[in-house]
């Protein structure tokens, strides 16, 4: 038997994990260290792959720094409500136009105890209309679905994405901007992932 027909042993072309598909993404080697070290080098390993994570997704998370934590009990707000379209300018309360009366707060809030706001600093989410200072509006005890608006945590760094899932089932975060500056975030494993908040509506000052 030549060595042509033997296809059993040894190793195949194209076999194992390709280069830089690993968690550090670049080639590794077989190197020997103290039994009594190895706590130590997979820590500092581990905080370097993090690192490198989050230098490779800086561009992308669109950091969320302000949290604004709503009162248990709000203030009831009771606003004139035009139902009628207006081509310009405002009308008269005391005109007929005035259909109902709306609390603000009941709009935008189904629980306070459990409801927060953020400042969205980034332009990833803009066609989904949140704006660089808008104030999204969180709540934390929403479980989160496939297509929801979330705030999520990537280690130790907060955005707000869209949630979706990959074909492995691990979740993505996509972005809803169209001009290439922003890429979808494939959630690893090697990742502190947590989702803090589904955003149910915003609001902007002009």
């Amino acid at each position: 038997m030549n060595d042509e027909d033997n296809t059993h042993g040894g190793k195949r072309a194209g076999a194992g994990r390709k280069s830089g598909t690993g968690t550090y993404r670049e080639e590794t080697s077989v190197m020997r260290v103290p039994n009594s070290q190895k706590p130590v080098i997979s820590d500092f390993l581990e905080a370097y792959a993090k690192k490198q994570r989050l230098a490779q997704l800086k561009d992308h998370l669109d950091r969320i720094e302000e949290f604004t934590q709503l009162s248990a009990e709000l203030d009831q707000v009771s606003l004139p409500l035009f139902e009628s379209k207006v081509p310009a300018g405002l009308p008269s309360p005391a005109d007929d136009h005035v259909d109902a009366r709306m609390d603000p707060n009941a709009y935008l809030i189904n629980k306070a105890d459990k409801t927060f706001f953020v400042t969205i600093q980034g332009e990833s989410m803009i066609e989904v209309g949140l704006m660089p200072g808008d104030k999204a509006v969180i709540e934390k005890d929403k479980v989160p679905a496939v297509g929801d608006i979330v705030l999520a945590m990537i280690d130790g760094e907060f955005t707000v994405k869209t949630l979706a899932k990959q074909k492995d089932g691990m979740p993505k975060l996509l972005p809803a901007n169209s001009s290439g500056r922003y890429a979808p975030i494939l959630i690893s494993q090697h990742m502190q992932f947590e989702i803090w908040g589904v955003v149910t509506g915003s609001f902007r000052k002009f």
